[in-house]
C-alpha cells in the first residue's frame, strides 16, 4: 500500500483527487495539508511514502515544501500537482526535487500512472509536456533571454512570500518557528539583495518569481 499526503488549499480539489487515489487498491491517502507549511509539519508526525503537493498555495508553495521535505534524511517521493503548464514551474519542481509533474486537467488521467511511476524511482511528466517546455526554454535562450537563478536563499523566499501575502514580521516569526530579530534581519538581506524599498515592490516581486498568485 502506498501511503499519500494531498496538500491543496481548496478543499473541493482535495476532495476530487483523494477520490481519484483511493479508487485504486495500492493507493491510500492517510493525510492532508491545507498548505506547504501545514504539509512540511505533516511529513514530521505520518508516515507517508509519497507527497502530492499543490504548486500554488498559501504560506508556503508547493515548491518550498517540496524542498523543506527532499533535505529529511529519508524523503518520501514528491509529486507536483498544478493548473499551470509553464516551463519555470516545471524545471522549478524538478530542482525542488519532485518526481513528476501533473496537470489537475488531466489529473484523472494521469495521476495514478504519475504515483505508481514516482514509487518506481522514475520521473513522471504529462503526454506532450517536455517536448513542449524544452522548446519554450530554448526558444527563450535563442532570443537572448536567461532564466534567472534566485539571488535569495530559500529561507528568504518563505519570508519574502509571507511578506507579500501581507503577514506582520510577528506572525511571520510564529509561522516559521523563529526569532522576531532572525525575520527583521532576513526582511533587510531582501530588500539589500534585490534593491527594493517596501512591500509593495517585494510583492510585485513574489508575484513574477511564482511565489503567490497575483
Amino acid at each position: 500500500m502506498i501511503r499519500i499526503l494531498l496538500a491543496d488549499d481548496h478543499t473541493l480539489v482535495r476532495r476530487g483527487v483523494r477520490l481519484i487515489l483511493e479508487q485504486e487498491p495500492d493507493l491510500s491517502v492517510v493525510a492532508e495539508a491545507a498548505d506547504g507549511l501545514e504539509a512540511v509539519e505533516r511529513v514530521r508526525d505520518t508516515e507517508v511514502d509519497l507527497v502530492v503537493l499543490d504548486i500554488a498555495m498559501p504560506r508556503m508553495t508547493g515548491l518550498q515544501a517540496a524542498a523543506e521535505i527532499a533535505r529529511r534524511r529519508t524523503p518520501p517521493r514528491i509529486l507536483m500537482l498544478s493548473m499551470h503548464d509553464n516551463e519555470q514551474y516545471f524545471f522549478g519542481a524538478l530542482k525542488a526535487g519532485a518526481s513528476g509533474y501533473v496537470l489537475k486537467s488531466v489529473a484523472d488521467e494521469d495521476l495514478v500512472g504519475a504515483c505508481r511511476a514516482a514509487m518506481r524511482g522514475e520521473t513522471f511528466l504529462y503526454p506532450g509536456a517536455e517536448s513542449t517546455l524544452v522548446r519554450d526554454y530554448l526558444d527563450r535562450l535563442r532570443r537572448g533571454e536567461r532564466v534567472p537563478a534566485s539571488v535569495l536563499t530559500a529561507r528568504e523566499d518563505q519570508v519574502i512570500k509571507l511578506i507579500a501575502e501581507g503577514r506582520s514580521s510577528r506572525e511571520i516569526a510564529q509561522d516559521l518557528h523563529i526569532a522576531l530579530k532572525t525575520v527583521e534581519g532576513h526582511r533587510a538581506n531582501i530588500l539589500g539583495k534585490l534593491g527594493m524599498r517596501d512591500r509593495v515592490e517585494l510583492t510585485r516581486y513574489a508575484i513574477r518569481a511564482g511565489l503567490i498568485e497575483p
